[in-house]
C-alpha cells in the first residue's frame, strides 16, 4: 500500500507541475499515466489479497 500512496503523490505532483508550468503538458500526461498505473496496482493488490486464505 505504500507503493500505491507514493505513486498517487507523484501523479498529483506531476499533474500540478504540468498544469501550472506553461509548455509542460507532457508532465500532466505522465502524471495521468502514473495515476492509472497506481490504480492498476491497487486493483491487483486487492484482488490477490482476497485469495490468501490459510489452509486448515
Amino acid at each position: 500500500m505504500t507503493l500505491f500512496l507514493v505513486l498517487v503523490i507523484v501523479a498529483i505532483v506531476l499533474g500540478i507541475i504540468g498544469v501550472v508550468a506553461e509548455g509542460l503538458l507532457y508532465m500532466l500526461i505522465i502524471g495521468i499515466v502514473v495515476l492509472v498505473a497506481a490504480l492498476f496496482y491497487l486493483a491487483l493488490h486487492l484482488r490477490s489479497s482476497g485469495r490468501r486464505r490459510p489452509l486448515r
